[in-house]
């Protein structure tokens, strides 16, 4: 099994939480995803390209990266949510 984490910018309440998993739950090959508001992160478990899943986040309004390749110091952009 593969799990890969992302650096998830914007979410801010339960809501953004429940858009994001369904976002990603709704991809080919996710078996499993776990959203950490506080943490500002998704896990996810599968066989899914990270480039999908960067997608997948983007067009719900979530910006994302693979959490290896966040910019140390770099303030995460913010799109907002519904209470944002």
């Amino acid at each position: 099994m593969n799990t890969q984490v992302f650096r998830v910018s914007g979410m801010t309440c339960g809501n953004c939480v429940r858009h994001v998993t369904q976002a990603l739950d709704a991809l080919p090959g996710v078996e499993e995803v776990t959203v950490d508001l506080a943490g500002g992160s998704a896990t996810v478990t599968g066989k899914v390209e990270p480039a999908a899943v960067v997608a997948a986040l983007a067009q719900e309004g979530y910006p994302a990266e693979p959490a290896a390749s966040q910019t140390a110091g770099a303030a995460p952009a913010r799109r907002g949510c519904c209470c944002g």
